[in-house]
C-alpha cells in the first residue's frame, strides 16, 4: 500500500487530508484501524488487487454506515494515479455499492466528492447516482476548505442500475 500511494502523492494531497505529510506510519495506522473498524461493523475497508498481479496495490475502497437508523452509507475509494482512467474506479464501487446494498442492507448510499475531481464525477455518473448538490467547504485538506458534490443512489434504484452495470460487464451475476 505505501508504493502505491507514495507514487500518487502528488495526485491524492489534492483531495485527501491524509495525504496531507503522509509516511509509511500512515499506512500501517489504517490497517491496525481498519482491523477494528472492521470487527465493529464501523467501515469495511478493502484493498484492490488486479487478479494478473495480485502483489501489486493498487487503491483501496471502502464502505461504511454513515446513519444506522436511516440505513445510510457512504463509499470512498482511491486508485493509484498510473492505473486511472483504466475503469477500476467504477468496478470497485459498483462491486462496495452491491456489498452495501445486498449485504448490508442499506437505504441509501453516498458518495462525497471534492469539487474539481473530475474523474471521480464520471464515475458517479457511470454508476447510476443521483447529483444531490454542493457541500461547501466540506472538508480541510492542508490549510484549503474543498467543497464536495454529494451524490446518492436509493435502495429501490438498486436493482435497475445493477441490471444495466451487468449488462455493461462492470459487475458480474450474483
Amino acid at each position: 500500500m505505501h508504493d502505491a500511494i507514495h507514487a500518487s502523492l502528488p495526485e491524492l494531497v489534492q483531495w485527501l487530508p491524509w495525504a496531507i505529510g503522509y509516511d509509511r506510519s500512515v499506512s500501517q495506522r489504517f490497517v491496525r484501524e481498519s482491523a477494528s473498524a472492521w470487527n465493529d461493523g464501523r467501515a469495511f475497508d478493502f484493498a484492490i488487487r488486479l487478479p494478473e498481479e495480485p502483489d501489486l496495490h493498487v487503491g483501496n475502497v471502502s464502505v461504511w454506515p454513515t446513519s444506522a437508523p436511516n440505513r445510510t452509507g457512504e463509499v470512498g475509494y482511491w486508485v493509484r494515479t498510473d492505473l486511472t482512467g483504466e475503469g477500476i474506479g467504477t468496478e470497485v464501487t459498483a462491486r462496495a455499492m452491491q456489498i452495501g446494498f445486498e449485504e448490508l442492507d442499506y437505504h441509501k448510499i453516498i458518495l462525497r466528492i471534492a469539487a474539481g475531481n473530475e474523474r471521480s464525477d464520471k464515475i458517479a455518473k457511470r454508476l447510476g447516482f443521483n447529483y444531490d448538490g454542493m457541500l461547501r467547504h466540506e472538508v480541510k485538506v492542508g490549510d484549503t476548505w474543498l467543497d464536495h458534490s454529494a451524490w446518492s443512489v436509493l435502495e429501490n434504484e438498486w436493482p435497475g442500475i445493477k441490471k444495466q452495470l451487468i449488462a455493461d460487464g462492470i459487475l458480474r451475476r450474483g
